[in-house]
């Protein structure tokens, strides 16, 4: 490697073999004290090299553009312009963003603004989902899904659940009866104890319990289900297809469940009534007849029809948030955990909310 410096211009020529070498020490020094503007590079007798050679054009091209001097390279080997070009390349600065503290008016605006856009977004699934319930139902339309999944659904809904549908409400009607029995022996009427757990059972208290168990196991098990099958895309497969979310995944999940629920509710009814019958014969020293024909005086239709009523109306908050949460569930495992927890909590404060509207309906109408 040679330089000559000839009225401000420098002329570097490079030639035979350039490996593993590197700029003299004080080439730029001489260059700076001779005031150069132009440096002229010039490798055309150049027969070999290797990435030293990339490494000092790119150090002398940044020390060049750095001091304000032109610098002309000729007779390069292929490619290496580029790569120098390349390497010197600025990288556009990162846009930072500003953050500005909203006022409480503008915060609270936001916050109104997008719970009325979930709150419309909400409804459009659930009147969308509805209608194609009931479509179905009545044979106008049949939807666009799989048998198979409507029974796998319902062995879900249905069977799998009545071990743990038992465990609770049995456990529930003995503490009805445990509670009741508190009151009532103070006046000596423990025997009415069998009114009121069947009462309780029948009326609400067996489709509250049936209600919140489905909500945790077969709610969360719809939105885990359809958030994964989200996550790997599969729902935007469907969609591409033409096929309708709310046929294919949504309607034979609803429909499992609605079909349980009222079943569900009936054995819970039993086993809670089961249950208060333990705590009156075994812990209360009721006679056993004595028990079953109070229990049988409180049995009621209206009462046993308004739990049902209950059971098809859980059935449907359940289904709806567990496939509403699912669908619109994010890319992520994390979401799939979030949606999962989402569908529980929402399904179960639907369902207080949905009882209390029930419950003062009926009061008004007189049931």
């Amino acid at each position: 490697m040679s330089y000559q410096i000839s009225k401000g211009i420098l002329s570097l020529y490079i030639s035979g073999n350039y490996q593993n070498q590197d700029l003299p020490e004080d080439f730029f020094a001489k260059i700076k004290n001779a005031e150069i503007n132009l440096i002229e590079i010039d490798a055309e007798n150049l027969k070999s090299w290797d990435s030293s050679f990339l490494v000092m054009l790119r150090e002398l091209y940044r020390k060049a553009n750095s001091q304000n001097i032109r610098i002309r390279g000729k007779n390069f080997p292929s490619g290496v312009q580029e790569l120098i070009n390349l390497s010197l390349t600025v990288k556009p600065a990162e846009e930072k963003s500003i953050y500005i503290k909203e006022g409480f008016l503008e915060s609270f605006g936001g916050w109104c603004e997008n719970i009325y856009k979930i709150f419309l977004k909400g409804c459009a699934f659930v009147f969308e989902n509805l209608k194609t319930f009931f479509l179905a139902c009545v044979k106008i339309k049949k939807p666009v899904s799989r048998h198979v999944d409507f029974l796998f659904a319902l062995q879900e809904c249905g069977p799998n659940a009545l071990p743990i549908v038992f465990l609770i409400s049995f456990m529930v009607g003995l503490i009805l009866a445990f509670v009741g029995a508190i009151q009532l022996q103070t006046f000596g009427a423990q025997v009415y104890v069998a009114s009121l757990v069947t009462i309780g059972m029948t009326r609400i208290m067996g489709a509250i319990m049936v209600g919140i168990i489905m909500a945790g196991r077969t709610g969360a098990s719809f939105a885990a289900t359809i958030g994964t099958m989200q996550v790997n895309e599969e729902v935007d497969a469907l969609q591409t297809m033409g096929i309708k979310t709310e046929e294919f995944l949504v309607w034979p999940r609803m429909a499992a469940i609605v079909i349980s629920m009222p079943l569900l509710t009936m054995f819970a009814d039993f086993a809670g009534i089961l249950g208060g019958a333990v705590v009156g014969i075994f812990a209360l020293d009721i006679p056993s007849s004595e028990f079953f024909k109070y229990a049988y005086n409180a049995w009621f239709l209206r009462h046993f029809l308004v739990g049902l009523f209950h059971s098809v109306v859980f059935g449907f908050i359940i289904a709806l948030a567990g496939c509403y949460f699912g669908i619109n569930c994010g890319r992520n495992a994390d979401s799939v955990g979030k949606s999962t927890t989402n569908a529980v909590v929402y399904g179960i404060v639907w369902m207080i909310v949905a009882t209390g509207i029930i419950t003062f309906l009926l009061q008004r109408v007189g049931i």
